[in-house]
């Protein structure tokens, strides 16, 4: 399952940054979030706030925070440009409600295991599913009214 999951990241970072459709419609302009203190921020934040101090906890921690935040620079240039075309809409739309599902494992875990603290990955996964919040919100507007989603620029 990881190398399909690898392989189909790849595809997809293949497909943006080669393919002339898809590389057409990406927008320099728009796109100034400077993902790099996202992640500085991230691995300070690792540093600090971990379970244990060695090597691969704090990696570990780094790479939830960071799952956390990653959609934000999405969420910005999404409201920048606007207009959400369909298929763009609908991949934020189920990778929000795949961290929305997760919460009900976690609520699950924790009732039914006994030594469940996985309390990072909880307290990120509530975090990641606020900052789709608003775009939950937009989202269900657009459908219910059976219109194009728009985000407020």
């Amino acid at each position: 399952m990881k190398l399909v999951f690898i392989g189909s990241s790849l595809a997809i970072v293949w497909c943006m940054r080669m393919h002339r459709t898809v590389k057409r419609s990406y927008d320099e302009q728009l796109d100034t979030f400077r993902h790099y203190f996202l992640a500085a921020g991230c691995l300070l934040l690792a540093l600090i706030v971990h379970e244990k101090f060695t090597f691969q906890e704090i990696f570990w921690a780094f790479s939830i925070y960071l799952e956390a935040v990653a959609i934000l620079p999405q969420l910005v240039l999404l409201q920048r440009s606007g207009n959400v075309d369909n298929l763009t809409g609908q991949y934020v739309f189920f990778l929000g409600a795949y961290r929305a599902l997760y919460i009900l494992n976690w609520i699950y875990r924790y009732f039914t295991e006994q030594h469940f603290s996985r309390w990072i990955a909880c307290v990120s996964g509530l975090v990641q599913t606020a900052l789709y919040a608003d775009f939950f919100y937009y989202y269900f507007i657009s459908w219910k009214n059976n219109s194009k989603l728009q985000l407020p620029a």
